[in-house]
């Protein structure tokens, strides 16, 4: 049995997959498996996984009949995933080398913790490479293990399951999976987060981010499957309604859910323009139904966007997010001028 099982959902990536596989490969620490899920890709994905996996036996290629989308082609690989912890990466990004290593050595200084966190970078196409906002949280004094309610600032994270290893009995015993539909990792961080006994990071930039100049992130495509953010935070409330010891968390939980819907409608390309109002319709019903009575919006201009988010004020959010460009264009302005 392997100690890591290294899970990456393949799709459209032929000209990223072999730099994100070596990043996994070269790896000083040998002891994982890597489990790579052609989801039916049309492009020269599944030759090249086969091709590594001929050369190195640590690979196990699995190719889906039809495409099932980013979810349930991690699911598909979390079936047959052997190791004692799991990992999840994306196919166009990269390990950055000795992760696996450094992982190991705070797992067993922490006596194996359900879930341990780890940071990430942004590699952009001009040599960039810039460190996630949130790495502060990695450096704060604390516990070395601990639960959320010891760290809530553990969710300012950006909400994904690839800066992280799970413990592969405490995804079996949560019943973690991945749902269909965009925003997928949402109702898989959220549980494992908040359920977990054991929690431990990792000050160190485990991942690669890559950000495409000519996009390519399937978030940044204008579509009404955006939609599916609903959906998916539904999951996120339907967990906490079976879990009453979690109960406290729902403020919380609203408050980074308003946040993402807010994320959702502001991103340039995601919501088409048309569709733009009923997104808005759909906040305000959504919302309506999800607000917790103890949940009170902190001050500043992003609480009043993402409260008119949630009572479909489009208009008024409208006239709100145009007077902060203006007064940001005014301040760029003036920087140039002195």
């Amino acid at each position: 049995m392997p100690r890591f099982s290294v899970i990456v959902p393949v799709y459209q990536v032929e000209e990223y997959l072999t730099e994100c596989l070596d990043s996994v490969l070269s790896q000083s620490f040998a002891d994982f498996e890597l489990i790579a899920v052609d989801d039916h890709s049309p492009d020269g994905s599944g030759a090249i996984l086969d091709g590594a996996a001929e050369c190195d036996e640590r690979i196990r290629v699995l190719h889906l009949a039809e495409n099932v989308g980013l979810g349930r082609a991690r699911n598909a690989g979390l079936e047959a995933a052997a190791g004692d912890y799991v990992i999840f990466l994306d196919s166009d990004d990269t390990l950055t080398p000795g992760l696996l290593e450094a992982v190991e050595e705070r797992l067993k200084a922490c006596a194996d913790p359900e879930i341990l966190v780890y940071d990430y970078a942004r590699t952009y196409w001009d040599g960039r490479v810039v460190r996630s906002s949130s790495a502060p949280v990695f450096a704060r004094p604390g516990p070395e293990v601990f639960t959320l309610d010891d760290r809530p600032d553990l969710l300012e994270l950006l909400m994904v399951v690839w800066n992280k290893a799970y413990r592969r009995s405490y995804i079996d015993e949560q019943g973690l999976t991945f749902p269909a539909g965009y925003y997928e990792d949402t109702p898989w961080t959220f549980p494992a987060l908040l359920a977990a006994r054991s929690i431990t990071v990792l000050d160190q930039v485990g991942v690669h981010y890559r950000q495409r100049e000519s996009g390519g992130n399937i978030l940044a495509t204008a579509s009404r499957k955006h939609f599916d953010v609903f959906d998916q935070y539904d999951r996120v409330f339907a967990f906490l309604d079976r879990r009453e010891d979690l109960a406290h968390w729902r403020p919380v939980v609203y408050g980074r859910m308003l946040h993402h819907l807010n994320t959702v409608v502001s991103k340039p390309g995601r919501i088409p323009p048309g569709d733009r109002r009923e997104y808005f319709r759909r906040a305000a019903r959504h919302c309506a139904r999800l607000r917790p009575a103890d949940y009170h919006p902190t001050p500043g201009t992003g609480s009043v966007r993402t409260e008119l988010l949630s009572q479909g004020r489009y208009l008024a959010y409208q006239t709100i997010r145009a007077l902060a460009r203006t007064r940001h264009a005014a301040t760029l302005a003036a920087r140039r001028i002195f």
